[in-house]
């Protein structure tokens, strides 16, 4: 079984407000950061992705990829990679649970496997940079009222 990579931050934001900006791919190449792009290819019976298309460029790795979606509840959201140039494997899920006064705790789980051989020490830092940077951005763009609804008073 592959090791896998998380780490969790709390947000001040309801868990529906947090999945709102989690969902809006379109939106993903304003604070992501790594991502340049993205395309819902599908949906299913509620709207939501099931597979999103993502221009990846991350320095020295660039990447175009599709990944399935799969969404559970109205706080959990997983995906796995469909296709790739340089990845193997990319698993991933953001959970969310209420943190009281308004606040949720999300946390971000990722196992990448890439193609070209790496040692499995850079690789987990590599994984813990990409869940880091999602999770201070994802922070950010919510918090910072810019995804459509109002963020509370700090």
């Amino acid at each position: 079984m592959a090791e896998h990579t998380s780490s969790s931050i709390t947000i001040e934001a309801a868990p529906a407000e947090v999945m709102a900006v989690i969902a809006d791919f379109a939106r993903y190449p304003d604070w992501t950061g790594e991502v340049k792009q993205a395309e819902v290819l599908g949906t299913d019976g509620q709207g939501r992705a099931e597979q999103v298309r993502l221009v990846m460029d991350a320095g020295a790795i660039k990447d175009d990829q599709v990944l399935g979606y799969t969404w559970t509840g109205e706080h959990e959201v997983s995906w796995t990679l469909v296709k790739s140039q340089m990845l193997r494997q990319l698993d991933g899920s953001y959970l969310l649970e209420p943190a009281g006064a308004g606040a949720t705790e999300v946390t971000y789980r990722l196992t990448v496997d890439v193609k070209i051989p790496m040692l499995g020490m850079i690789k987990r830092k590599a994984e813990k940079v990409i869940i880091d940077r999602a999770l201070a951005g994802l922070k950010k763009r919510v918090e910072s009222g810019e995804a459509g609804f109002e963020a509370p008073e700090k």
